[in-house]
């Protein structure tokens, strides 16, 4: 069945229920829904593979040394300040190889906050990654993705002297689903931290200055 729906329009393919009711009807198969769901999960794309219908994707696993590697990422969350609800910015910083983190919580993601919250981090972990850090392509670090050569980026000028000072490197993860792989460590991470740290939604007086 799964091999015939590699030649089957889109919207006529056999879903795991589908093949499960057949399997009943006309094969009297005595087998569980979850066998076969199961089996078409982890057959599926396989079979289109060695049929020549799907290009071959790997992943190779990732390896990090201790202090060698971090990852960033920005993202929203909801704070209660002065009794107004304010959308405000996430910073999460990763140590890949032992998941150590540092968040924090800021009122812009502008460059300014950027900055000063790798310098927390950086005090907060007692050092600065030896290797590279991995980013998406940040507005507050990138000026311009150069398409067709690689890794290049245009970067800000603030940003680079702060590279420099700190003597790390920036790896910047490729755009869309592809570049979610690269830096899998950090993913997630801020919706993990607001559901478990920042729920109900926090109160304050005032920023801290």
């Amino acid at each position: 069945m799964l091999l015939a729906d590699l030649d089957a329009p889109r919207k006529q393919r056999h879903t795991a229920q589908r093949i499960f009711d057949r399997l009943v009807d006309e094969h009297q198969a005595m087998i569980s829904y979850s066998t076969v769901r199961q089996y078409v999960k982890a057959r599926k794309t396989a079979i289109a593979v060695e049929a020549g219908h799907a290009p071959v994707e790997v992943f190779v696993p990732q390896e990090h040394a201790p202090g060698a590697e971090a990852e960033v990422d920005f993202g929203d969350v909801w704070v209660d300040v002065a009794g107004v609800r304010t959308r405000c910015y996430m910073f999460a910083f990763r140590l890949s190889n032992s998941g150590k983190s540092v968040h924090r919580v800021y009122p812009t993601c502008a460059q300014e906050a950027f900055l000063e919250v790798h310098i927390e981090a950086f005090t907060a972990l007692g050092g600065v990654p030896s290797r590279h850090i991995r980013y998406d392509n940040l507005t507050s670090a990138v000026t311009k993705i150069v398409y067709g050569a690689g890794r290049q980026r245009v970067e800000k000028e603030r940003w680079v002297l702060f590279k420099s000072h700190y003597s790390f490197d920036a790896f910047y993860c490729e755009p869309g689903l592809k570049g979610a792989h690269e830096k899998g460590g950090i993913e997630g991470e801020v919706g993990r931290f607001r559901r478990n740290f920042l729920t109900p939604v926090p109160a304050v007086e005032a920023w801290r200055s």
